[in-house]
């Protein structure tokens, strides 16, 4: 269901740009009106890379009336194959002057306030005070970490998003006072330390062009937001699979949320949450194969790519989430590198019935992923039905 406004509109726009935005105005349920809530507003951009490009961009262009862009880093000639708001000219110069630049050509009424430091736990508060939205598109967890709970203490709605390789998530932490909804944490996504286990976009790499996609996203969770109209990704993710050019949607509940009251006319207890996946190790993982369990490697494609456990089907953690019935065994061993992403996938099994366990401290711990017979590493992109 759409959300009132969160911003109040100005007075009034002036001619100029009333007539640079002349396709907002007849947009039906946005109007006027709603351009002048844009107009209004504050918005803080964490990065000014792959994702704050064109967030920034496309938020100036819509003709929001602030944006914070908060970036401690330079410009890098490697940057350009997704970063689209810089230039060759740029290099060497602080990411913030080209969000400065580029905003300026694009729409002179936004103010662009350039923050060239490092957001923090120590500062993360103080930097974020004031906005209306804050848009997290930064490359670090604790980065992450650092702005989600700064914007839970103060109550401001983070607009999220992450890319890598070929794949990307999007949602929105924040639960508005007036909305039934249970409050939703980054924790509730990737949960403490999970974020270890995952690779670098520097190590794996990125598509340039999916970053324009989900900045778009980004952007546009953010106008409707402000504006009111539409249905913000409140407890759901957005999954976007480029190479397969599928895009689906996953519910996101809070991990640690208490159970509802029975009601006090219902015949029986609600069925209790199902045990926590055990672990196995390698020795019992590979029986447990030989008596016809699935095993299942939820690392992504990059990763797949420098070997598997022979026999074993590749399906990424994110693709799993969006679909776990697509794995229809009635036994199943996850594995991933360190054991993290593997409890994630597990968990969403057995609560669909099946009996999902892990290998214990994953593929760190067999750093040839060989069986004990020494066959070949193989490389099996072969996925369920």
């Amino acid at each position: 269901m759409p959300l009132p406004p969160l911003v109040a509109p100005v007075a009034a726009l002036d001619p100029a740009e009333v007539s640079r935005t002349a396709r907002h105005a007849v947009l039906a349920g946005f109007g006027e009106i709603g351009q002048r809530r844009l107009a209004a507003a504050h918005v803080a951009v964490i990065g000014a890379g792959g994702l704050g490009s064109p967030v920034i961009l496309a938020l100036a262009a819509a003709g929001v009336g602030r944006l914070t862009v908060i970036d401690d880093d330079v410009v890098e000639i490697s940057n350009l194959q997704r970063q689209v708001m810089h230039r060759h000219e740029d290099a060497g110069r602080p990411k913030t002057a080209s969000a400065v630049r580029a905003a300026a050509d694009l729409s002179p009424g936004t103010r662009v306030d350039p923050v060239d430091e490092r957001i923090d736990p120590s500062n993360a508060a103080a930097l974020l005070t004031g906005a209306d939205i804050v848009i997290d598109g930064s490359d670090t967890f604790a980065t992450r970490r650092a702005v989600a709970d700064a914007c839970e203490r103060l109550g401001i709605p983070l607009v999220w998003g992450v890319v890598q390789e070929f794949h990307a998530q999007v949602t929105i932490f924040w639960t508005p006072s007036d909305a039934a909804l249970p409050a939703v944490r980054l924790s509730d996504l990737y949960p403490d330390g999970s974020e270890g286990d995952v690779p670098t976009c520097a190590a794996v790499g990125v598509l340039g062009s999916l970053c324009i996609q989900v900045g778009g996203i980004l952007a546009t969770e953010a106008i409707k937001l402000v504006t009111g109209i539409g249905e913000p990704l409140l407890g759901r993710v957005l999954v976007v699979d480029a190479l397969r050019g599928r895009t689906t949607e996953v519910p996101l509940r809070p991990s640690r949320a208490a159970s509802p009251a029975p009601s006090p006319t219902a015949s029986s207890a609600p069925d209790p949450a199902p045990a926590p996946a055990p672990e196995v190790d390698l020795e019992a993982a590979l029986a447990a194969h030989r008596g016809g369990a699935l095993l299942l490697d939820v690392r992504e494609p990059a990763e797949t790519a420098t070997g598997t456990i022979p026999g074993s089907v590749t399906v990424p953690l994110g693709a799993l989430l969006a679909e776990p019935g697509s794995v229809s065994a009635g036994s199943v061993v996850v594995v991933c590198h360190s054991g993290a992403r593997a409890r994630r996938a597990a968990d969403a099994l057995r609560a669909r019935g099946v009996d999902a366990a892990v290998l214990a401290g994953g593929l760190s711990t067999w750093p040839h992923a060989t069986d004990p017979t020494d066959e070949p590493t193989t490389t099996d992109t072969e996925r369920p039905a």
